[in-house]
């Protein structure tokens, strides 16, 4: 049996296209034991390719993690399948705030050792000992008190973006760097303060919550949800909405607009812009901000380097391409030293921290 994608990202998009059928796109986590992770790919990959699922999902002994879009006339049957599986019945499904039929064009299942890279050891800590978790309504009045210490979990070029008033947004680029600069860098307010924490759909903060009650901080939030669900209730119910700017997502859209607010810049020119792109040179692929006059005048690409090579044959193209490896440096743009425009200091809380 095919246990594996046979058709390519462009042949995926032109069926889409051709059957012209809506998409929604959600995403979902939960915690729990799972005996054998491989034999649990194999039977979800079979049940979700059969309903056209497409997405990225990572299955571990610990759980599993879910960013999918699923043709909104096979939602009924995918919710059935999860409910049909003990520990899914009624996992809070994330759904997304604009669609896109094209956010996924594979379906990926794989499998990991954790389904967040976290670099925890869990033996040593109560992962079930997790922080208290808060809707958007109490989060909004957690976030105005003076006690509250509010921590964005996410890298700097997903909060970059967009990110709550005040929150403070540690300058790292992987989850498993922020657990330990925030333990340390807040240490002095482990009694006294509140630590709320958020990010994109909560299973970052699922993890950190517990590992903070293990460090010691009494009194640790979470936002249920994430943003996701965060924007969600604050249109349901009327709330004002704190979240400035863009929601970064980790598909082809790449963000959901949550507010009017334009709070970064590119990095090529300065100007106020939050389009995340990736640089047009397949070698490079370099994630990073950019306006659409740099983008024509740089022809999508990061640097002049960069648009030397894409000007080559793309026979040429590919033997530069051989065994280059992108892994996560794709994600430096902030940091990367061919981009003109770096983002101004800012007032920082500690030597770790910028606090928006």
């Amino acid at each position: 049996m095919q246990l594996y994608n046979t058709l390519s990202a462009k042949e995926r998009e032109a069926l889409i296209e051709e059957a012209g059928k809506d998409r929604l796109t959600i995403s979902f986590y939960r915690y729990a034991h799972i005996g054998n992770p491989q034999i649990f790919r194999n039977h979800l990959f079979v049940a979700w390719d059969a309903l056209d699922v497409l997405g990225r999902i990572y299955v571990a002994h610990e759980g599993i993690n879910a960013q999918l879009s699923v043709p909104a006339e096979n939602f009924d049957a995918f919710k059935a399948h999860l409910d049909s599986i003990s520990f899914l019945e009624n996992v809070r499904l994330n759904i997304a705030i604009e669609h896109d039929n094209k956010s996924f064009l594979k379906l990926k299942i794989k499998v990991r050792d954790k389904i967040v890279a976290d670099g925890l050891n869990d033996d040593t800590f109560d992962v079930t000992d997790k922080g208290i978790h808060v809707g958007a309504e109490q989060f909004n009045e957690l976030i105005e008190d003076p006690d509250t210490l509010l921590v964005d979990m996410r890298n700097h070029y997903e909060s970059e973006i967009g990110h709550f008033k005040n929150a403070i947004t540690p300058d790292v680029d992987t989850f498993r760097d922020s657990l330990d600069i925030i333990e340390q860098q807040l240490s002095d307010h482990k009694e006294d303060k509140k630590l709320v924490m958020y990010c994109t759909g909560g299973i970052r903060c699922e993890k950190a919550s517990a590992y903070y009650r293990h460090k010691g901080f009494k009194q640790v939030y979470q936002l249920e949800g994430g943003i996701i669900d965060y924007t969600r209730q604050v249109k349901a119910k009327g709330l004002e909405n704190k979240f400035m700017g863009k929601n970064f997502v980790f598909d082809q859209r790449r963000s959901e607009r949550i507010s009017d607010d334009i709070i970064s810049n590119c990095h090529q020119c300065g100007e106020p812009c939050d389009t995340h792109v990736n640089c047009a040179n397949e070698a490079c692929h370099l994630l990073f901000i950019q306006c659409e006059s740099c983008a024509e005048k740089m022809d999508h690409c990061c640097s002049h380097e960069c648009q030397e090579v894409i000007a080559l044959p793309e026979e040429v193209q590919k033997e530069l391409r051989k065994g280059i490896s992108k892994s996560n440096k794709i994600f430096k743009k902030g940091r990367s030293e061919v981009l003109v425009y770096k983002k101004p200091p800012q007032e920082p809380v500690s030597n770790s921290f910028t606090s928006h």
